[in-house]
């Protein structure tokens, strides 16, 4: 089955102004990152921040399983958590655009996102059944480095399955008897469940 993949964006207003009151809660240098809706937006706000003297260092779309390298703040353009929780930990600072207003994410939550991290490594270490996460979408799709996970904890003496889907519902885990899952595809799958662990957090980890 061929898939067509259109970008959907919001239409945004050409006179879109920032107040300088939000502007100055910024700091003088960071990283602009948007969701693909929020492109034209985007554009718009990073015209405004060079014109009040803020050097843009990069400019990037990002997804919820992005993975990105900066050490400067980051001010993401778009809606909602999802893709503001993924580069919490990824950034020194992340600022959020909320309609007009510029709101920078608390150290208290992303504190709070580090914690159930440890406590996720904490459960996949002490785990016997060990689920690992497979999607078949393209550009999340993961199966080889899933079954080398997999012959990795077989030789740790662990008892590990790979469970491949298109879409995967964290609603059916509990007809499985696993501790614990190991996610190989969008990360932020591990923030619906606090029994989940991303891989490419894992491989990371001091502790695997």
């Amino acid at each position: 089955m061929k898939v067509l993949y259109i970008e959907s964006k919001l239409k945004s207003p050409l006179d879109f102004k920032l107040a300088s009151s939000e502007l100055s809660k910024l700091p003088k240098k960071l990283l602009l990152a948007y969701s693909i809706q929020y492109k034209d937006l985007a554009i718009i706000i990073r015209k405004q921040l060079e014109q009040n003297h803020v050097k843009v260092s990069g400019f990037e779309q990002v997804l919820g399983c992005s993975k990105i390298k900066t050490k400067d703040p980051l001010f993401l353009v778009g809606a909602g958590r999802f893709h503001a929780t993924n580069l919490y930990l990824q950034a020194p600072e992340v600022y959020v655009l909320d309609g007009n207003v510029i709101n920078k994410i608390a150290k208290q939550e992303i504190e709070s996102l580090r914690n159930k991290k440890k406590a996720a490594l904490l459960k996949f270490l002490n785990a016997n059944n060990i689920g690992i996460l497979v999607t078949t979408k393209p550009g999340q799709e993961n199966l080889n480095e899933a079954i080398r996970l997999k012959e990795y904890l077989i030789k740790k003496g662990k008892s590990p399955y790979i469970f491949i889907s298109n879409n995967i519902d964290i609603s059916q885990f509990e007809n499985f008897n696993i501790d614990s899952w190991v996610n190989t595809a969008c990360m932020g799958l591990s923030y619906d469940n606090p029994k989940i662990i991303n891989y490419s957090e894992l491989r990371t980890s001091p502790a695997f």
